[in-house]
């Protein structure tokens, strides 16, 4: 290397600096929202980036949470809701709390710095059945520092935020092994 060219860290830190940051938003009513979003993180954190994952209106240990926490250290992810559906015109207060908690977890994880990607896996659910604003979310869309990578997950994704968003991927469903009776198993719905 000669005496004119930067270093490899001098090179990483231009870089950093110039980066823009991507808002994701996988939606649509086919299976794969999730697990696509994790791929990302998945990739992100190979290439020694700092992720953090939200989950809204999840509260079990799906086996991306406990991958995470057994094997991915720059991987955290938060459960932000009860292991039961919530009831779409009536959710129960406690639904409304834990949503309201992951959002609060939400803003400070963007706002914190000690992360490089966060995703909101599920939040475009939680504001459809109004289990916290839409203008809260938006707000913390337009006010992420610039390099931060911000991935939101969930059918029904607000038009707001497909029109903020960099990438919209609408995954579709076109047959499910559920329609033939296949129950739910570990390792692929959880």
């Amino acid at each position: 290397m000669s005496e004119m060219e930067p270093t490899p860290d001098a090179r990483q830190a231009v870089l950093e600096k110039y980066r823009k940051g991507l808002v994701q938003v996988y939606t649509g009513n086919g299976k794969g929202k999730t697990t696509a979003a994790f791929g990302q993180a998945l990739r992100a954190v190979g290439q020694g980036f700092r992720v953090c994952v939200i989950q809204f209106m999840k509260g079990r240990k799906y086996g991306e949470f406990l991958a995470a926490e057994r094997c991915l250290p720059n991987l955290t992810v938060h459960l932000s809701g009860l292991d039961s559906f919530v009831m779409r015109d009536h959710p129960a207060p406690p639904d409304i709390e834990l949503a309201r908690q992951g959002l609060d977890l939400a803003r400070e994880a963007v706002a914190s710095g000690d992360y490089d990607m966060v995703i909101l896996d599920e939040i475009n659910v939680a504001v459809d059945f109004k289990l916290i604003p839409l203008a809260e979310v938006i707000d913390i869309i337009q006010t992420r520092p610039p390099t931060l990578d911000l991935i939101l997950t969930g059918r029904y994704a607000p038009p707001e935020i497909v029109e903020l968003a960099d990438t919209v991927s609408e995954i579709r469903e076109i047959k499910h092994h559920y329609n033939a009776g296949i129950k739910d198993r570990a390792g692929i719905e959880y």
